[in-house]
């Protein structure tokens, strides 16, 4: 029985089946056509997030035993309006929401680079008000061109 496709009927004896029906040598039972990638936005916003706070934690020592963490959203809106990060010292935590971070930013341009800028700037002005600094002083190479 085949893994995967339907099952097939045994050459005749006496000759070699060298070619399916269509023309085509069968497929191995072992390999499986090629997927798709799966690129969903969490992931792309998982990677976003992991190299940039990788990038930080190179950058700046204090932020090497802090741990990032992302959620989907908030557990309640604030007086401010629904928070993008929310910061625990004593825990040493930074939770960083996806939702409003990708939903209620606004782009100019609505492509991959500007999303990806959009949680990096996420990233870089959560870890700035953990540290008490400005985002701009925590990557200045990072920022020019």
């Amino acid at each position: 029985m085949a893994i995967w496709g339907r099952m097939r009927k045994p050459a005749p004896r006496g000759r070699a089946r060298r070619h399916g029906r269509h023309g085509r040598e069968g497929r191995s039972q072992l390999v499986r056509p090629p997927l798709p990638q799966i690129d969903t936005r969490a992931e792309k916003f998982d990677l976003t997030v992991g190299s940039t706070v990788e990038y930080l934690r190179g950058t700046w020592p204090e932020l090497r035993d802090v741990d990032v963490m992302i959620a989907w959203m908030p557990p309640a809106p604030t007086d401010e309006g629904v928070p993008r990060w929310t910061i625990d010292r004593e825990a040493r935590r930074i939770t960083l929401y996806r939702v409003p971070i990708e939903r209620f930013s606004r782009l100019h341009r609505n492509d991959d680079q500007h999303r990806r800028m959009i949680i990096e700037g996420a990233v870089f002005r959560a870890a700035g008000d953990y540290l008490d600094r400005d985002p701009w002083d925590l990557g200045p190479d990072r920022f020019r061109f």
